[in-house]
């Protein structure tokens, strides 16, 4: 199936590894331009290594997605080396669990700042260029999380306001053509998921609860990004697709 991608400027934050960098290979594979962004400049190198090796056209850009300057300056860089940005999938997260009375000042404020505030400062960067183009696709990579989890309020909380984010974002951007989705991963099996020292118990409480009886890959993510992120998608908006293998309690 053509998803009409080709030429299209996509951004994926946090694309160093996992998700991220399986989402912008797919959609590189659809012909879309990418641009590599993670907070680890070693992990950009790597990632936007890979993608030229595999003959796609991608750059390459370390930032904080919570620094407003160097967001900008990512968009910056995208705009001059493709003319514009078309996509935005804003990915970039991680957990920090502890139970709440437990939980620091800088464990909320980083998880919480890094989904949330990330995902303001990059989306109102692009959303110039989208509006220009008349075409826009945001994804917003939340989490089966958002229905809690013990040991996750700040993870949680996070996720579930990304989902907030997302639909009024919708009700905003519609009028320019700009479509607004989440998703909302289940147990994915990734670098730093496998790396946790919890991993094990978490991967059998996850394969115990699935019904489909396999764990998530970060492809299987992918091919709900480029699916929403497509012309195939262009009547919908402000939704959450659950990718969790129909899990959906803790």
């Amino acid at each position: 199936m053509d998803m009409a991608l080709q030429g299209r400027v996509a951004i994926v934050t946090g694309s160093g590894r996992g998700i991220g960098k399986a989402a912008l290979f797919a959609l590189a594979r659809e012909g879309a331009k990418a641009v590599v962004t993670d907070i680890s400049a070693d992990a950009v190198a790597q990632t936007q290594e890979e993608l030229a090796a595999a003959g796609f056209d991608a750059i390459g850009v370390a930032a904080d997605v919570c620094d407003a300057e160097q967001v900008a300056q990512l968009v910056a860089r995208a705009t001059e080396r493709f003319g514009g940005v078309d996509i935005l999938v804003n990915n970039a997260g991680f957990t920090r669990d502890k139970y709440l009375t437990k939980m620091s000042d800088t464990e909320w404020d980083s998880v919480v700042d890094t989904i949330l505030k990330g995902a303001y400062l990059c989306t109102k960067a692009v959303l110039p260029s989208m509006m220009a183009r008349q075409w826009g696709r945001i994804v917003n990579i939340s989490s089966r999380a958002h229905l809690g989890n013990p040991g996750q309020t700040n993870y949680a909380a996070a996720k579930a306001g990304l989902i907030g984010f997302t639909r009024a974002l919708a009700l905003e951007q519609g009028r320019y053509n700009i479509t607004a989705n989440a998703i909302a991963p289940g147990f994915i099996e990734t670098e730093l998921v496998k790396a946790l020292p919890t991993y094990e118990r978490l991967r059998d409480a996850a394969l115990a609860r699935n019904p489909l009886p396999r764990l998530g890959k970060p492809e299987d993510i992918a091919d709900a990004i480029v699916y929403l992120a497509s012309e195939r998608a262009g009547y919908i908006t402000g939704e959450t697709l659950h990718v969790t293998g129909g899990r959906y309690s803790s």
